[in-house]
């Protein structure tokens, strides 16, 4: 199997992964339509960041460490559900506070370094990341797979993150999406609240 076919199987599978809605989508898209672009641009870029690190993990064989020494998984899954968890918490309490428009629409509400840290921590919040990683690189990649194909495949995996969730920050901080943000944000909220909490729940119950 020629280089590129390998990069390509590897394109293909991790754009249906990053395309599917989940705990990095939802962050970025309320940070765009309740903050500011801005603001989404830079969880956008955490989040990407966080595909760089679970991609070298899964390369590396992380699953493997997970596999062999099994507190070190479970360690990171009570992390990740629990941080799932608050900030999905997080969110269905916000809803009781009053805030103005111009408030939700203050980029001063999230700063760069927060909504960078805001994309890594959730990005990172789930290790089971590093699993589907590995068995990616398992299933695409020859078992005398060189250092540098790997790499460019990371960077390929950073890549197609960095455009998918720029993307959706900018959609999301139109000013249609935004209009309708507040004039449903609290539903919104809610509904985003619950699903990090499900993602979370999930996350602490399954094996």
């Amino acid at each position: 199997m020629s280089f590129s076919i390998i990069l390509l199987n590897v394109a293909i599978i991790w754009i249906v992964a990053v395309i599917t809605p989940g705990p990095n989508f939802f962050v970025t898209a309320k940070t765009a339509a309740g903050h500011s672009r801005y603001a989404a641009f830079f969880v956008a870029l955490g989040t990407s960041t966080g595909a760089v690190l679970w991609g070298l993990s899964g390369f590396f064989g992380i699953a493997l460490l997970f596999k062999t020494v099994p507190w070190v998984y479970l360690s990171f899954k009570l992390f990740g559900g629990g941080y799932l968890i608050y900030l999905g918490l997080k969110l269905l309490i916000s809803n009781h506070k009053t805030e103005t428009n111009l408030e939700i629409l203050s980029p001063s509400n999230i700063t760069s370094s927060q909504g960078y840290k805001l994309g890594l921590l959730t990005n990172l919040s789930n290790p089971k990341t590093a699993v589907f990683v590995t068995s990616l690189f398992a299933a695409t990649m020859p078992s005398n797979t060189p250092l540098w194909l790997g790499l460019i495949s990371v960077a390929l995996m950073s890549a197609i993150s960095t455009i998918w969730y720029i993307s959706v920050a900018y959609i999301f901080s139109s000013d249609r999406f935004r209009n309708f943000y507040l004039n449903s944000r609290v539903w919104i909220e809610r509904i985003s609240g619950a699903i990090f909490i499900s993602f979370g729940v999930k996350l602490l119950s399954t094996e």
